[in-house]
């Protein structure tokens, strides 16, 4: 049976990433194609000229189109940006009647009970994830469909943005001619790409450095307890370089990319690269000494972050499996060192390989790509979840799957009314009517 076709956008600072994905018969993701352009209408994480990024994302698009012979019009879409916030907050339901099972839409009320906590003004509740159940005061309840009980309560996790930026990213979307199935937390996304059932259940930190931003993301018995965003990654990083060495920004990012290093011990005095000078200027010698204690002071000061996120969820003591760093900035060398040296914790660059087919090309595997590997895993669970809820609704579904005429698959998705809508579908409908509103007036 052939497997769905699911499509991961990630709108990030510095790239947008497009991965066109399925699963195959062992489990794995196999890679149909993909398209990477360089971001250059998003800033920190958030949308900041609406047609700078449509155009980065249709050459994204048309770029993944072209090698994975597929048809793009329903994408999974990755969400950042330091205006990302979350909470924890416990909802719970009296049954009238105990002797009845408890059933999946009295799970989906429950869920949909959190969307009426009250926001401050200009935010809103993205998504809404459960962690775990308490039926009669019997906690650390992972299924409670089919159980007996009077009192039903839940633990959730609630992620909430700033309206306007994820207005923004949806017009975005619109207007390249796409439709958003999911918009998924990054960090999230990152986290099934790189990490392990085991580290999830032992405890661990999912840090996703990325250009705009760092993603934070903590597991413990395999259920998500904190994520935040720091508004600090790789660009600022490269904006110390150019000032400190005096040159411009494009030699920043190289020398950073190239020679860069996070711990200035690692490198001699006698080690220099020279930069070509600017109009019929001598080149400029740099030390890889100096270079790497400007790239230090700045690592660092992101690591303590890091790290204050960590102690503030309460979690420190309980993570085993320490600390795993990917996207593109964990490429920078030694900085598994430093986080460690900073944190005490074990620390580990993660490879988004682990659920990735055999046969994937080697750029697929950089870190650099976890967040759009993570946004279809993510999107394929949750087109598998809404099949097992659309069938314990009994409800009609069309998949939207046909051959063309000029050779091409259509990526799918899945249709359904509103019954027992789960995660980001509330969101998503709501910034469907405002765009359609606001296109009609």
């Amino acid at each position: 049976m052939e497997s769905e076709i699911i499509v991961g956008l990630d709108i990030g600072t510095t790239k947008i990433a497009c991965i066109v994905g399925s699963k195959n018969e062992f489990g794995k993701i196999e890679i149909l194609g993909y398209g990477k352009t360089e971001s250059i209408g998003v800033k920190r994480g958030v949308v900041a000229n609406i047609e700078n990024t449509v155009q980065s994302i249709r050459k994204a698009v048309q770029q993944a189109e072209e090698k994975s012979g597929v048809v793009i019009k329903y994408v999974n879409v990755g969400i950042a940006g330091q205006h990302i916030k979350s909470h924890q907050h416990r909802g719970n339901i009296i049954r009238e009647d105990d002797d009845k099972e408890i059933s999946l839409e009295e799970i989906d009320a429950l869920t949909q009970n959190m969307y009426k906590l009250s926001m401050a003004p200009g935010e809103e509740i993205i998504d809404v994830i459960p962690q775990d159940y308490i039926i009669d005061k019997e906690s650390g309840i992972r299924e409670p469909v089919g159980m007996l009980g009077n009192n039903l309560e839940a633990n959730f996790h609630i992620i909430i943005g700033q309206t306007a930026s994820a207005k923004n990213i949806y017009k975005c979307i619109k207007k390249a001619d796409l439709e958003m199935v999911n918009l998924i937390l990054e960090p999230i996304a990152s986290a099934e790409a790189v990490l392990s059932d085991e580290e999830k259940e032992a405890g661990v930190v999912l840090v996703d450095i990325g250009g705009g931003t760092t993603d934070i993301a903590i597991f413990q018995d395999n259920i998500i307890r904190h994520s935040a965003v720091i508004p600090f990654g790789g660009d600022i990083v490269t904006e110390d370089v150019k000032e400190g060495c005096t040159i411009i920004k494009k030699h920043a990012e190289e020398l950073k990319v190239k020679f860069g290093s996070a711990l200035a011990s690692e490198n001699r005095d006698d080690e220099v690269v020279a930069i070509p000078g600017l109009r019929g200027r001598p080149p400029k010698e740099i030390t890889l000494k100096n270079l790497a204690s400007i790239i230090q002071a700045r690592m660092e000061e992101i690591v303590e972050q890091i790290y204050f996120e960590i102690k503030n969820s309460g979690f420190e003591k309980k993570l085993i499996a320490g600390i795993v760093l990917t996207g593109g900035g964990s490429q920078l060398k030694h900085i598994d060192q430093l986080t460690e040296f900073t944190t005490g914790m074990a620390t580990r660059i993660g490879y988004p390989n682990e659920h990735l087919a055999n046969d994937v090309v080697d750029e697929m595997a950089s870190p650099m790509y976890a967040t759009g590997v993570g946004l279809v895993i993510e999107g394929i669970s949750r087109f598998d979840h809404e099949k097992v809820r659309e069938d314990n609704y009994s409800l009609p579904s069309d998949d939207i799957s046909d051959s063309r005429s000029d050779g091409k698959k259509k990526a799918k998705t899945r249709r359904k009314d509103n019954s027992g809508e789960s995660g980001t579908a509330r969101f998503l409908k709501s910034l469907k009517d405002w765009f359609e509103s606001d296109t009609t007036e």
